[in-house]
């Protein structure tokens, strides 16, 4: 659909420049400013399509396209000095489009990236304590994961948008065309370096909010060797089943707290990249 709206803005950028430079009037203003929201919509709505909560592949497309455009409408006159002005050509058209959804897509990427930390914590916890069986449906993956790593999952969605650090989604949003100038080449060598640094970090968090448990089902499955050992005949695994659970559900219980302020600060940290008041 946008293939085929750039030969009518083409068509525009001739005809204005054949009536003497001057901006050509249509229905949503001059062909210059919808352009420019043009270009926003596009970075938006790629960022707006990734993001935790927005993103999910629970909430429509039209939703999310709509939002996006909305967002647009509002951001357009605070961004609109730091665009390229309109291009004469079709490739250079095609040029800033690509720009633009790559840079949304790059943002979104990454602002999702870290919410898969509890995922992975989940499945930890769930191999560590035996539910890792009990699959249930992720509405933010729309595809089955371990119940653990659902509910934790949804525990971090619930506390971004409960501790209102869904604003800083807006807030990275606006201040990316300063940390990410749509009139600069896309630093795709440096959100590569990034994206393997969060990935690292999803994995060492992930371990480390899943400590209490692995400590736990170290020493009890060396208990339950070595009980094994000294009674053979007995039942050790019907009897230590029901235990590993109940202990580890309640270790997950008392933990939680934790869990979720630890998660709440790095995901803050990580958005604190995208913003131009703390990026370094």
């Amino acid at each position: 659909m946008l293939l085929a709206l750039v030969p009518a803005v083409r068509d525009i950028a001739v005809g204005t420049a054949d009536s003497g430079g001057g901006d050509m009037a249509t229905l949503l203003g001059a062909s210059s400013q919808l352009w420019a929201t043009g270009l926003i919509f596009l970075r938006l709505a790629s960022l707006v399509m990734l993001v935790p909560g927005l993103g999910d592949q629970a909430v429509p497309a039209r939703i999310r396209m709509g939002f996006a455009f909305a967002l647009a409408l509002v951001v357009a006159p605070i961004v609109r000095d730091t665009l390229p002005p309109m291009p004469p050509g079709l490739g250079a058209m095609v040029g800033q489009i690509l720009h633009e959804v790559i840079i949304g897509l790059m943002l979104g990427t990454l602002m999702r990236v870290l919410i898969y930390t509890l995922t992975i914590t989940g499945e930890i916890m769930s191999l560590q304590t035996t539910l890792s069986f009990a699959q249930t449906a992720n509405p933010a993956q729309a595809q089955p994961s371990s119940s653990l790593s659902t509910f934790l999952s949804m525990l971090g969605l619930v506390l971004i948008y409960a501790t209102n650090l869904h604003h800083l989604f807006i807030r990275a949003m606006v201040d990316s065309y300063q940390v990410f100038a749509p009139t600069k080449t896309v630093m795709l060598g440096d959100a590569a370096t990034l994206m393997l640094q969060l990935v690292g970090k999803c994995f060492l968090l992930a371990l480390q909010m899943a400590a209490p448990l692995i400590v736990f089902a170290l020493v009890f499955n060396i208990a339950t060797g070595f009980v094994g050992r000294i009674m053979p005949n007995f039942p050790v695994f019907f009897a230590a089943t029901p235990l590993s659970v109940l202990f580890g559900l309640s270790i997950l219980a008392l933990s939680l707290g934790a869990t979720g302020m630890v998660f709440i600060d790095h995901y803050q940290d990580v958005l604190g990249i995208f913003i131009r008041g703390e990026h370094g």
